[in-house]
């Protein structure tokens, strides 16, 4: 069974006792060290920034033409940290035990409480580089409130967090850019992870302009590439992000963990037409102020502002008075869908209405979500200050994705994963605000020590990229290209995207059962060997061809799909955004099985994946059934 390097001591002092105790690399040595990351979002670009600080020699890649461009810049609502700036009763322990609760206790303790001890350096350190945080009248940092917690803890820049924390990660980089310290290759792809005597020390990439296979060698390996959520085929994601990087370490023999776990947020925009190709978040700070209800007579078809409040249904704060429109995204979720299958709402979507606060301060309103409101009426032409927004669930974050230990190293040594590309902070579901607390969290604060760790304890030698390891991943991936273009087929690698994603979404989405799961499989293998004969994809792999980065994607995801469903099949119990059918409470609500379930799900690659189980040890809470009534 893995065992994972989490020092023996109370869950308190774990994080120091690690970091009074790992080895370290002499600065008179960093330079000699050559770390390759992989991505530049918020747990990328931080963790590039801060080892170039640090003076290792490091290369950063990205799909994008600049670093700015990382999906983290979309994130909208804000991060958590347990400042307690609003004296109403927060703390570190509360965000722990917030975070592991709203997870429904199916992520590791440790990773969880270290990750609420950093949140609050985290704000101190983005005060520092210049991040506009939202202020009070006073000058202090302003708060607000986000789903399954009740305490305002979410600092945020009004709906642009992500944006301006992405800028500070990016100053911080192109500032060890300038130093010499870091170098930044734009428009690759990984292609491949290269394993020496079993440990991560290069990497095949792929130009997006030229076309050329690239060779980079290195010590370690640090995998911040983002989620999977794409796969879905409509989801809150950028269209670039993709699982291409995870697969291809994933298929070096890098464990995946519980890849059933994919986040569905509730407060998006609605599907519009079936020409979509993504959709559009619209965050979770909204439900501070605005109230989501349906009618109370399904199927009635009176617009808005005809329905008066004693008919409407605010469903939420009817089930859930603890907490109202503020539950985790799991339920509510849930519960407006349950609710559009019985004919209520307006087509398939609900209202989220600020009538009320709007006529108490339009001009707070404003201040607070203008340019949602403003992203919002440019969709769907309508103006959310004079008629309630619509707004339905969709796929925004995958909970699964590469396993680590505590020191987010792999089960491939040297092969480092930070952020949503790793399993370990959320369990089942995410809290809001919570996804930029990890991967600044990962980047800035936890890398610098855990890779040092690792790299004392191997020589500096210098890495041979025209070894056999390379040569043999080299000539794997030219295999995989002219495949690809080999087929020759009438489909194009979208239409095959498109229908899994249906299948997806319809048997392993917010609702699953096993008749549906194995339906599933079987759709997934008929479309999986549709696509090998015929997909096509015109150009050459000479030169840039988004077609051909298209269907490697598209390759990848047909396998993993099958992980994942296999996943939730294993996995006989609901739990989180892991909602099977036949576990449920005589209420509807998600029913654990502690017993037999309360691991994290591994999976390693081979002709038949195998599965095993890592045990969720804990000690300092009592995992108890989710009560947000």
């Amino acid at each position: 069974m893995i065992s994972t390097p989490i020092p023996n001591s109370p869950l308190p002092d774990q994080w120091d006792e690690f970091k009074n105790h790992c080895r370290l690399v002499s600065p008179a040595n960093r330079g000699k060290y050559t770390v390759l990351v992989i991505g530049t979002g918020l747990a990328g670009a931080s963790a590039a920034a801060t080892l170039g600080e640090l003076g290792y020699n490091v290369l950063v890649f990205c799909l994008q033409d600049t670093p700015r461009r990382a999906h983290s810049i979309a994130a909208q609502g804000g991060i958590n940290a347990a400042k307690n700036y609003q004296n109403d009763g927060d703390s570190v322990w509360r965000l722990f035990y917030d975070t592991i609760k709203g997870g429904d206790f199916r992520a590791r303790e440790a990773n969880v409480y270290r990750l609420a001890q950093i949140s609050t350096q985290i704000i101190d350190h983005c005060v520092a580089q210049g991040v506009p945080f939202a202020r009070e009248y006073g000058g202090l940092l302003a708060n607000r409130s986000f789903g399954g917690a009740q305490v305002s803890r979410t600092f945020y820049a009004r709906g642009q967090t992500g944006q301006q924390l992405l800028l500070g990660a990016y100053g911080a980089l192109m500032r060890q850019v300038h130093r010499g310290t870091v170098q930044v290759f734009p428009q690759r792809e990984l292609r491949d992870l290269v394993l020496v005597d079993g440990r991560a020390q290069g990497i095949i990439m792929r130009n997006l302009i030229t076309g050329a296979l690239e060779r980079y060698g290195g010590h370690a390996v640090i995998l911040a590439s983002g989620g999977y959520g794409n796969i879905y085929y409509l989801s809150t994601n950028a269209k670039s992000a993709n699982a291409s990087a995870v697969w291809r370490c994933h298929k070096r023999g890098a464990d995946l963990a519980n890849p059933s776990f994919v986040q569905i947020h509730p407060t998006c925009i609605p599907v519009s037409g079936t020409g979509q190709s993504k959709l559009t978040l619209m965050s979770e700070s909204l439900r501070n102020d605005g109230r989501i209800w349906v009618a109370k007579n399904p199927g009635d078809s009176r617009l808005p502002q005809e329905i008066f409040a004693q008919e409407r249904d605010y469903f939420l704060e009817r089930l859930y008075p603890s907490f109202g429109n503020l539950v985790p995204r799991d339920i509510a979720s849930r519960t407006v869908k349950n609710l559009c299958d019985q004919g209520y709402g307006v087509g398939r979507s609900v209202y989220l209405d600020f009538q009320e606060h709007l006529a108490k301060n339009r001009p707070e309103i404003e201040r607070k979500y203008g340019n949602l409101f403003t992203m919002y009426e440019r969709i769907t032409g309508e103006n959310p200050y004079e008629t309630p927004m619509r707004i339905y669930p969709a796929v925004h974050y995958v909970m699964g994705g590469l396993w680590v230990d505590y020191g987010l190293m792999s089960t491939i040594p040297g092969l480092f994963v930070l952020g949503e590309a790793n399993f370990s902070d959320h369990g089942a579901n995410r809290l809001g605000a919570s996804a930029l607390m990890q991967g600044l969290a990962d980047g800035y604060f936890i890398i610098p020590y855990t890779l040092g760790n690792y790299l004392a304890g191997i020589k500096p030698q210098k890495i041979d990229s025209l070894s056999d390891e390379f040569n043999q991943a080299e000539q794997q991936t030219q295999a995989q290209i002219a495949a690809l273009l080999s087929v020759q087929g009438s489909q194009t690698p979208m239409n095959f995207h498109r229908e899994l994603g249906l299948i997806l979404w319809d048997q392993v989405g917010m609702s699953r059962s096993e008749t549906g799961l194995k339906d599933a499989l079987q759709k997934i293998n008929n479309l999986q060997q549709d696509f090998w004969q015929n997909v096509r994809v015109t150009g050459s792999a000479q030169g840039l061809n988004q077609a051909l980065e298209y269907a490697g994607r598209v390759a990848d995801y047909l396998e993993l799909a099958q992980v994942l469903t296999w996943d939730a099949l294993a996995r006989q119990e609901s739990c989180g955004a892991h909602f099977r059918e036949e576990y449920q409470t005589p209420d509807g609500e998600a029913l654990r099985d502690d017993e037999r379930f309360s691991h994290v799900a591994l999976w390693r690659w081979g002709e038949v994946p195998v599965r095993s189980e890592e045990p969720l040890d804990y000690r300092m809470v009592q995992p108890s059934v989710r009560n947000y009534r």
